[in-house]
């Protein structure tokens, strides 16, 4: 039992550690890229089994709106929370990832650990749904969303093309739900050949 404790208070530790890292990397200058192609990347979803299953992000969603929320700092994950639970209650039919995007060589490096943390915290019929980020790959997104307030989630959009349609950085609300419920329509409306 003992054991158990201490090897849960090392890995808080750690996960704390490496927030504040990423917290600490050089912010980035916030941006509206509303209009512009999301950057082509990998990302490994949870359920990965091998290199084989990791996605690119937006061409395996071409097609299709795709809701992506991207959390640079571990505290980002109560906003992340909020926006999931708004968009599954109000039943939006748009494909949703999460996206975890670790900033910084101590990320990279500790990647595998970091993804073992959060398997053991989300049940494993939801692992699919969050696709994670390091280095680089992190980096090209910090750049295209900026990374001010990292602990806002950034909600973005995209439309069939892999173009933000709709983005949002100031935090979940009600209202906030709605509108974006109104650009999701017309989106999923024209990638099944409607108006």
């Amino acid at each position: 039992m003992q054991r158990r404790t201490l090897a849960t208070l090392l890995v808080a530790a750690l996960l704390v550690g490496l927030g504040s890292m990423g917290g600490c990397t050089s912010p980035i200058p916030n941006r509206v890229p509303v209009g512009e192609t999301f950057p082509s990347l990998e990302a490994e979803p949870l359920d990965a089994t091998s290199r084989d299953d990791w996605e690119t992000i937006p061409d395996d969603f071409a097609g299709s709106p795709l809701l992506l929320l991207v959390g640079y700092v571990q505290d980002t994950q109560f906003d992340i929370d909020r926006w999931l639970f708004g968009v599954l209650d109000a039943d939006l039919d748009v494909t949703l990832r999460e996206v975890p995007a670790a900033r910084g060589m101590a990320a990279r490096m500790a990647s595998g650990f970091i993804d073992s943390g959060m398997r053991r915290g989300i049940p494993k019929a939801e692992w699919g749904a969050v696709t994670t980020t390091y280095g680089d790959r992190a980096e090209s997104i910090a750049r295209f969303t900026g990374t001010e307030r990292p602990r806002n989630a950034r909600v973005l959009l995209l439309d069939g093309d892999g173009v933000v349609r709709w983005f949002h950085d100031e935090g979940f609300s009600a209202a906030t739900l709605i509108e974006l419920r109104g650009v999701i329509e017309p989106l999923r409306g024209a990638a099944s050949g409607g108006d």
